[in-house]
């Protein structure tokens, strides 16, 4: 089975701003029906204006399993199925700082966004997928779920395991016509860099061979292709978009 882009319609956590606004739009534009999820319910109506009319809004916790799972549940029964599932949400929790002066507590904060929530939307969108023989599913991780960014241990370490969580879905699905792969941006300009230490920002760019940050509409662009219906032989994996950095 197949679908047209005018046929599906996507839902994109951490779709109020940044990369999940960016791709958004892209989807936008080929003729999907967008569901921005988020928790800031007033950047939230703010992006549905950007976006346009072929776009409504979910404000919801995706680290909350019980919520997330009822909102699904109530668009899946209002506008038909989630045929596109792209997890963007994420922090980066304290940074610049050695792990072993991590506090635990936001170790723990960073999983459940960053981790957790991609494997509530997942797991809350994943029947109505497989029921119907489509889906994508794309999981923004990170070059620092690769390689490790030196004082993001949170961070790091939780990127680190979405890309396992996309390795263990792809195979546990491939053949149903879902697939599940991942996207490792280095450094994007979004509102969470410009929150981090500028030393921290220096850091990661100086490792980037181009020796730039990527822009929102080059990963808009890949992530378009990665979810698109033409894109149906490649699952598990986690496609590169880091200026040279990785080259594996």
């Amino acid at each position: 089975m197949t679908k047209a882009w005018s046929e599906q319609q996507a839902l994109i956590t951490g779709g109020a701003s940044g990369i999940g606004l960016a791709i958004a739009r892209r989807l936008c534009v080929l003729g999907v029906r967008v569901v921005l999820c988020d928790l800031d319910a007033k950047a939230l109506a703010a992006a549905q204006a950007v976006v346009g009319e072929n776009c409504r809004t979910i404000c919801v916790d995706v680290t909350d399993l019980k919520a997330v799972e009822s909102a699904i549940n109530e668009l899946v029964q209002k506008s038909g199925p989630v045929d596109i599932l792209i997890n963007s949400a994420g922090i980066t929790g304290i940074t610049n700082v050695k792990s072993h002066e991590v506090d635990p507590a936001n170790v723990e904060q960073v999983f459940r966004v960053n981790f957790f929530g991609s494997f509530h939307t997942a797991r809350a969108v994943l029947p109505c997928m497989l029921r119907q023989s489509y889906g994508r599913i794309l999981h923004i991780a990170s070059i620092a779920g690769k390689e490790g960014n030196a004082g993001m241990l949170a961070y790091s370490a939780s990127k680190a395991a979405v890309i396992g969580m996309t390795k263990v879905q792809g195979k546990e699905l491939a053949g149903t016509g879902v697939t599940v792969n991942a996207l490792a941006p280095a450094v994007i300009r979004t509102p969470m860099v410009d929150a981090l230490p500028p030393e921290q920002v220096t850091y990661m760019t100086d490792k980037i061979p181009m020796k730039r940050c990527g822009t929102l509409d080059e990963i808009a662009n890949m992530a378009a292709f990665i979810v698109s219906p033409e894109t149906s032989f490649t699952t598990g994996f986690t496609f590169d978009l880091t200026g040279g950095r990785a080259t594996y």
